[in-house]
């Protein structure tokens, strides 16, 4: 039996969660599509699907890159849950305009806020990513 170190554990199980979200927005979408007249869910109900299954996808590859990663276990842990938390807050973001049909373009009209969001996503998701890459690297080259 393989047996696989925590912070790979919890990063799988986030991936997991993350793509049970996305199937629960599939049935959301469908019924928007089933009952509109024009049988299109909102933009963002449909954003949020997709970004849901992106992301699921997304973390399972991060567990890879967690599991082959030669930092120790507490610094890859927090490096994917920095990525799994923007990927969340994200889709919870498609969600929120999905649910109020506030807008079609969040960016539409922006403030400080959503540029100070954008850059910690930024940061964040690239970041994070680019601490484990660079485990791996060291893990699987040095």
């Amino acid at each position: 039996m393989l047996t696989l170190g925590i912070d790979t554990r919890i990063t799988l199980l986030a991936a997991g969660l993350v793509f049970l979200l996305a199937l629960c927005l599939g049935v959301w979408k469908y019924r928007q599509m089933a009952t509109s007249e024009n049988h299109l869910a909102h933009p963002y109900v449909d954003i949020a699907h997709r970004a849901a299954l992106l992301y699921s996808f997304a973390t399972l590859l991060i567990a890879a890159f967690v599991e082959l990663s030669a930092w120790p276990t507490w610094l890859n842990l927090t490096a994917a849950m920095v990525l799994v938390f923007f990927f969340v807050f994200a889709i919870a973001d498609y969600i929120v305009h999905g649910i109020r049909r506030d807008t079609t373009n969040q960016f539409e009209k922006t403030d400080a806020t959503t540029h100070i969001a954008m850059s910690a996503l930024i940061i964040g998701e690239i970041g994070g990513f680019a601490v484990l890459l660079a485990g791996f690297v060291k893990g699987q080259f040095f």
